[in-house]
């Protein structure tokens, strides 16, 4: 059952825009705010306006709040192709496949890594939401390369506080169409949800604020192969800033790769990988780091380039 609620705007709230508002006003997330807004669930002065809106002081919100969803479980299941990397006490480092979600959401019905993970045996932290216990960061279901879920209570702790403050070493490999220049510079531009589709993310002025390192590793006829460290860890971080230098990851069609490209490399997905992966780990207080190989699709691709 959904929750209508009515509430005046305050003095404070004069001129502010219309997500914004409603996020501070229910102690929202911007982009949970906007998400109602484009719903069509909020009326302002019993008339629905755009997320950009400025309110006034005095004016009255509509708010509809939709029903909570249904919580999602995880499944224990067998994934194919997902490789424990290391294993301790504290932490599971694991090498996701393609095609696999870091964890159940709704409407996701393929594999992920925690349904994984619990298949094969493991107990993880039990921190977090149900579903996304001991997860501490993701990678996109078309991303594949290195994850760590925390196993103990105190390495979800340590492990999301490492996140948080951005001493995390997360190395990607990404082949780009063309050639960036400079072939290695620093991107900083913030992302936020794209004004026209939902389902991707754009740079955008009033978006978080996102810091992507790039050094181009080789340089093909047709594509570069990046090294990428990121700073920060926004959704679609690496293909939204790649999109925006005009060098889309090779096979991202979502971001506007060429898909002539794609198919002569014979890619279904992006050419992204996250190689390596370093942290202070939370048992020893010991740097660590894991790598892992790029997988057989993007081996071949990059043979085909070179060849």
């Amino acid at each position: 059952m959904s929750d209508r609620r009515v509430l005046p705007v305050p003095d404070g709230l004069e001129g502010e825009r219309l997500d914004a508002a409603i996020a501070r006003l229910l102690g929202f997330s911007r982009s949970k705010a906007a998400d109602l807004v484009e719903s069509g669930l909020v009326l302002v002065d019993g008339v629905a306006e755009p997320k950009s809106a400025r309110v006034r002081a005095g004016g009255w919100l509509e708010i509809e709040m939709p029903a909570p969803a249904a919580p999602v479980e995880v499944v224990p299941e067998e994934v194919a192709g997902m490789r424990v990397v290391h294993d301790d006490d504290d932490v599971v480092v694991v090498d996701k496949p393609v095609g696999v979600a870091a964890h159940p959401s709704p409407g996701w019905t393929g594999p992920t890594v925690v349904g994984g993970l619990a298949g094969a045996g493991f107990r993880v932290s039990t921190s977090g939401a149900a579903e996304r216990q001991g997860v501490v960061h993701r990678l996109d279901v078309g991303t594949s390369g290195l994850m760590v879920v925390a196993k103990s209570e105190p390495a979800y702790t340590s492990l999301k506080r490492q996140f948080r403050e951005r001493t995390v070493d997360k190395v990607y490999h990404a082949l780009v169409q063309g050639h960036p220049d400079p072939s290695r510079g620093t991107v900083d531009a913030p992302i936020g949800r794209h004004p026209h589709h939902d389902y991707k993310w754009a740079v955008t002025a009033d978006g978080k604020p996102s810091v992507t390192h790039y050094e181009t590793l080789e340089a093909f006829p047709a594509a570069s192969l990046l090294e990428i460290h990121l700073e920060t860890g926004r959704t679609h971080q690496i293909r939204v800033h790649m999109s925006a230098l005009r060098h889309p990851c090779v096979g991202d069609l979502t971001y506007g790769a060429d898909p002539t490209l794609a198919t002569r490399l014979g890619l279904t997905r992006q050419w992204l990988h996250a190689t390596r992966l370093g942290f202070e780990h939370p048992g020893t207080g010991e740097w660590v780091e894991f790598e892992t190989p790029y997988p057989e699709d993007l081996q071949s691709a990059l043979d085909h380039l070179a060849s």
